[in-house]
């Protein structure tokens, strides 16, 4: 099969295909063939080796496609049904293993490129407003990236359990965007100062929660923006990672809470996955949730995905189509 695998870190064209044995599933495995597969800023971490993952390796978990094998012991999944999931081994490929029950049996009415570009940053959307902060009707909160993959769910998941929703964009396309998800106020950071908007628009009081997958370039203002004994959710780093914090900024600042979530922790057992997906797919088919794919890439062009990733100019999924 063909697979990208990465044999050095670095830029993204370190991102290689190569022709590899195909996999064979082991007991409680699935082997799936992958028709779509997400791209997400943690396969950048591994490429770049930010987050170590042993090499040579193939990157991705998150993807979507049919399953034609499995190992001993599985009766969650059969041959021939229809699966996504966030937890497949090396996803960038023609086919992939995962454990059979972190799959997700697909309605027949979910696109294969639908579901793998909901699982992932859905479930985290999921976490973040109904677990990490669950979000009550009235309260304010704050997303950056309102414009990108996460934040567009994240911005409608907000909205639907009745937050009031302050986006941050680059751009008045992607501002367009973040309103038609459900952000009633949005900021492009690029013309005001986000800070004082945001305190305008809370009349001073600031923002129970901000939602934060930039880091660097957001963080230390982001804590000007936060109402006392508020939370500070940081969920991702894509303009690099946040110095070292001092735990007596955090006092200073309102006896503030923070928070680095990550989505493993909020799916450890296969009941949670489940219920989470069961949730999106939900909505989703009651055409409550849209998922939007920003762009398609073949599998061999994974640096061309990463580049367009990186550059912050995608306005929703990127997808990999082996």
């Amino acid at each position: 099969m063909k697979a990208i695998r990465v044999h050095e870190n670095g830029e993204s064209d370190v991102l290689r295909v190569a022709e590899v044995p195909d996999p064979r599933p082991g007991a409680g495995e699935a082997l799936v063939r992958v028709e779509a597969i997400g791209v997400n800023f943690v396969e950048i971490y591994h490429r770049k080796g930010i987050y170590t993952v042993p090499r040579p390796f193939t990157p991705g978990g998150e993807g979507a496609g049919t399953v034609v094998a499995v190992g001993d012991g599985v009766t969650s999944v059969r041959v021939g049904q229809r699966v996504a999931s966030e937890s497949l081994r090396g996803s960038y490929a023609e086919l992939a293993i995962a454990p059979a029950d972190r799959l997700i049996v697909l309605p027949d009415d979910v696109a294969a490129h639908t579901a793998a570009a909901l699982m992932l940053q859905g479930m985290t959307a999921h976490y973040l407003a109904n677990s990490t902060y669950p979000l009550s009707s009235g309260d304010w909160c704050l997303v950056h990236a309102a414009a990108g993959g996460v934040g567009l769910l994240l911005c409608q998941i907000a909205a639907r359990r009745g937050a009031r929703v302050i986006g941050t964009v680059s751009s008045a396309g992607k501002a367009e965007l973040a309103r038609a998800a459900g952000a009633q106020h949005v900021i492009d950071y690029t013309q005001q100062d986000f800070v004082a908007e945001v305190r305008r628009l809370t009349d001073g009081r600031g923002v129970q929660v901000v939602y934060d997958s930039v880091g660097r370039t957001t963080f230390d203002a982001s804590l000007d923006c936060i109402t006392p004994r508020g939370m500070m959710v940081l969920f991702g780093q894509s303009s690099g990672a946040v110095a070292p914090i001092d735990s007596q900024l955090l006092n200073r600042k309102g006896s503030l809470f923070f928070t680095r979530p990550k989505l493993r922790d909020y799916v450890s057992t296969s009941d949670e996955l489940k219920a989470r997906a069961a949730d999106l797919l939900a909505w989703l088919r009651a055409g409550s949730l849209e998922v939007r794919v920003d762009r398609t890439y073949p599998l061999v062009d994974a640096a061309e995905a990463h580049r367009a990733l990186e550059s912050r100019q995608t306005r929703g999924k990127v997808l990999l189509l082996p």
